[in-house]
């Protein structure tokens, strides 16, 4: 579905990817995984064609990136990019603008389960409604890849397994999940691929399934050995 090959990625004075090849398919919720400043948000960012690379490829369904596919892809950063005067209602209106594919009605659903108010403005909200608020507009558009960048950033427990369970309830055949954190013990109990990312380089892309079963370890037990 989603292809990454020979990607590398520089900037003026630091090479922050270098070489990366690996596959997204659908049906799948994968977790990319690694410290701050492993380079998980550029490639993100060059999925959504926000930044483009220095040489290599992603292509969605063998489409090279580009201003077409970006109406198959969703991305909700981890930066608030929303105008602190909205409402979450606002929130709604100004995706359904943008994104034909968006819809309203399940954006309203994603909210009621989530205990988000519509009429609430956006600068009255916590850290943890507002990281619901992205992943509510997110994920109410019906693409084919959904990036979500560190999405339990700054936020408790319980929000933590109210986002969690609205991620997997958006999961079908026909999408891809991908979630970036450094926070492993919070993707251990949901996500199917783990492809673990430090310094820029890919260091692995496992099963969590297999990786329980066969080697008798957990995701972040194998976390641990790959960064240390």
């Amino acid at each position: 579905m989603l292809e990454t090959k020979s990607l590398s990625k520089s900037y003026i004075k630091k090479q922050v990817l270098f070489d990366l090849n690996f596959t997204i398919t659908g049906g799948h919720i994968y977790g990319l995984l690694g410290p701050n400043g492993s380079g998980k948000s550029t490639w993100m960012k060059i999925c959504a064609g926000l930044v483009k690379p220095t040489s290599g490829t992603v292509s969605l369904e063998g489409r090279k990136i580009d201003i077409q596919t970006r109406n198959d892809i969703a991305y909700a950063p981890t930066e608030n990019f929303f105008y602190p005067w909205m409402s979450i209602e606002e929130v709604g209106k100004y995706y359904q603008d943008f994104f034909p594919d968006f819809s309203l009605d399940t954006y309203h659903t994603l909210l009621e389960e989530m205990k988000l108010t519509p009429k609430q403005k956006l600068k009255t909200l916590s850290s943890g409604m507002n990281a619901k608020t992205k992943i509510a507009a997110a994920l109410s558009r019906n693409a084919k890849v959904y990036l979500l960048d560190e999405p339990f950033n700054g936020i408790d427990l319980i929000t933590r397994d109210e986002i969690a369970k609205t991620i997997i309830q958006s999961l079908r055949q026909d999408n891809a999940i991908i979630i970036s954190s450094h926070l492993i013990e919070e993707m251990e109990s949901f996500i199917d691929s783990a492809i673990f990312i430090r310094d820029g380089h890919l260091l692995e892309v496992c099963d969590t399934e297999s990786l329980r079963l066969r080697a008798n370890k957990s995701l972040s037990d194998r976390y641990r050995e790959l960064m240390q």
